[in-house]
């Protein structure tokens, strides 16, 4: 089964009841609702602005994502799983949201549409071996200053292997902690924010067990 199978094979069982579980994750008590509200509001959105959510899951960023753009703004939420889609589905007609379009596609390989507001990823890219090329493409697709925000789990530096492994225990129904360790996405995210953006920040949360980058879109140079 290759890796992107037994994601999407995992996220199938866990779909239905995600948005509890998810509570919990990557440990009881983890902020996770205020770091994922700390990462909308990095984008600086405003209404109308349209915002593509990746690997959006069940929809969890949506109601921040509305707050900022209103009815008149537009979210395309992409995921790999057609179960999690589902549940996303339902919590847009469950709120009458019509300005949410949603889209079964690889982060790695979806075509980001023209004249994107934002771009945001919560507590997924990480899981994408390609996170540094999906960076690129959305940058690409970004507006003259519009901004895109990562947010995901780390290893925190200077930590014994052996801590690391409990440390991101949440991280091994979907990958091999060893492989996820070994290839240190978060690194390859900040590289390629760092190459693809301007203005890139770069925080660190929680002593180090995630991360919420942001960067913006180069502005249209002016002419005298």
């Amino acid at each position: 089964m290759s890796a992107h199978e037994h994601l999407i094979e995992t996220y199938r069982k866990k779909a239905k009841h995600y948005d509890v579980t998810s509570r919990l994750y990557p440990a009881p008590g983890y902020p996770q609702r205020s770091q994922r509200l700390r990462a909308v509001g990095a984008l600086g959105l405003h209404p109308g602005d349209t915002v593509v959510d990746v690997a959006c899951g069940t929809g969890l960023n949506f109601a921040l994502i509305q707050d900022a753009i209103g009815p008149e703004g537009r979210i395309v939420g992409v995921d790999l799983t057609d179960a999690m889609l589902a549940q996303a589905e339902e919590r847009i007609a469950h709120n009458g949201w019509r300005n949410v379009r949603l889209e079964q596609a690889d982060a790695a390989t979806f075509e980001f549409p023209t004249e994107v507001d934002g771009i945001l990823s919560t507590y997924a890219l990480s899981q994408v071996p390609e996170c540094a090329a999906v960076i690129a493409h959305g940058a690409a697709a970004l507006v003259p200053g519009g901004r895109l925000s990562v947010l995901d789990l780390k290893v925190p530096a200077k930590t014994p292997r052996w801590l690391a492994h409990i440390g991101t225990a949440a991280v091994r129904p979907f990958a091999s902690i060893d492989e996820w360790i070994g290839r240190r996405p978060w690194e390859a995210i900040r590289a390629s924010m760092q190459e693809n953006l301007t203005d890139v920040t770069w925080h660190e949360l929680c002593f180090g067990t995630a991360f919420l980058t942001t960067g913006s879109s180069a502005l249209t140079a002016t002419t005298s």
